[in-house]
């Protein structure tokens, strides 16, 4: 398999497992009955778990753009070693961006962003510029 589509395959599973550890942290805090409900007014969830359902949903936003860059690549066979290296750079900069996002390191959060959407940047031109 290439290693565009290794990464993403790497980044898609990650970002489906996301949703675990806010979920089990609302189940701790609302209870199982009322987690798996539409209760009126919840108790607040921990900041953490808040700062990573919120980190959830821009993994998949951003899962939206990446997947469709580098499978567009792939098919346009115009995937190089620079769209390899997007992938991974890719790859690393989401799995940083979700810790950092959870922990509340705001900086390393943005830089990580950033990271993300020059990969997506890097594997666009490799794609327009053919």
């Amino acid at each position: 398999m290439k290693p565009e589509l290794q990464y993403l395959a790497w980044t898609a599973a990650l970002t489906a497992l996301f949703w675990i550890p806010y979920i089990l942290e609302r189940i701790k805090t609302w209870g199982l009955v009322p987690a798996v409900g539409y209760p009126d007014n919840p108790p607040a969830q921990a900041p953490w778990a808040r700062r990573m359902r919120a980190a959830h949903a821009n993994a998949i936003e951003n899962l939206a753009v990446f997947a469709t860059l580098v499978l567009v690549a792939e098919l346009a066979n115009v995937a190089n070693a620079t769209t390899a290296q997007a992938a991974a750079i890719y790859f690393w900069a989401r799995l940083v961006h979700v810790i950092a996002y959870t922990l509340g390191i705001p900086w390393v959060r943005t830089l990580a962003f950033a990271a993300g959407f020059v990969a997506q940047v890097m594997v666009a031109l490799q794609v327009l510029g053919r």
